[in-house]
């Protein structure tokens, strides 16, 4: 079975932030008579400091940064309906591939399910578990998740895990026996150096339409 993450692999996790700063614009001049939040929220993304990104932002516009205030905003733009779309090789790949797929996402249950669902990937993915449905704990490197697709291939295929971030991604199906793929996308927010060893994929490719022709090497 072919697992796909979902950030940064099947589509550009900074399209969702673009897109939920474009929901917050609207909702904060709404809200508060006050322009340019979303404009000042990724201008602080492209600066690379992303952390307390609405702190800053209200700070810069003369906002209320209470923790109340933050914790509205980051609701809004969590479970906001995102503008967003599969990257290309991904929307090619998932069209014409005949295996069985699965899906392994990590966040907010709704955030994430309201990006499967504007990315359309249950049109494609029969088996998807975004980690957030769990209780705290489940998410990677937990175990959990790759059970579950273990149990639903039920030991008839080889397990396949493609993603972005080897600080998580990797060192569970690595110690399971999966073969592990790191997908390298331009403008991707982790990191692609894996800690160690253990953490680290067996191969890497920039493009999903080289995905087969690198699992036929790697099964040989």
């Amino acid at each position: 079975m072919l697992v796909f993450d979902l950030d940064d692999t099947l589509y550009l996790e900074r399209d969702f932030a673009f897109s939920g700063y474009r929901h917050l614009e609207g909702w904060v001049a709404e809200t508060t008579g006050v322009t340019g939040f979303g404009a000042a929220c990724r201008a602080l993304f492209e600066t690379g400091d992303r952390r307390r990104i609405f702190n800053a932002a209200c700070a810069e516009l003369d906002l209320a940064d209470s923790p109340d205030h933050v914790a509205t905003l980051v609701s809004e733009y969590r479970n906001h309906t995102p503008d967003i779309t599969l990257a290309p090789d991904a929307a090619h790949y998932l069209r014409r591939a005949s295996r069985p797929m699965g899906l392994i996402t990590d966040g907010p249950e709704q955030m994430q399910r309201n990006k499967i669902a504007a990315l359309g990937l249950e049109n494609h993915i029969a088996h998807i578990r975004p980690t957030g449905a769990w209780p705290d704990g489940f998410g990677k490197p937990h175990p959990r998740a790759y059970l579950e697709m273990e149990a639903a291939a039920a030991g008839h295929t080889r397990m396949i895990y493609i993603a972005d971030n080897p600080a998580k991604d990797f060192v569970t199906p690595n110690a399971r026996g999966w073969l592990t793929i790191q997908i390298l996308r331009p403008g991707a927010v982790h990191d692609p150096t894996p800690p160690d060893e253990a953490h680290a994929p067996h191969a890497r490719i920039t493009s999903l339409d080289v995905l087969d022709e690198v699992l036929e090497t790697l099964q040989d």
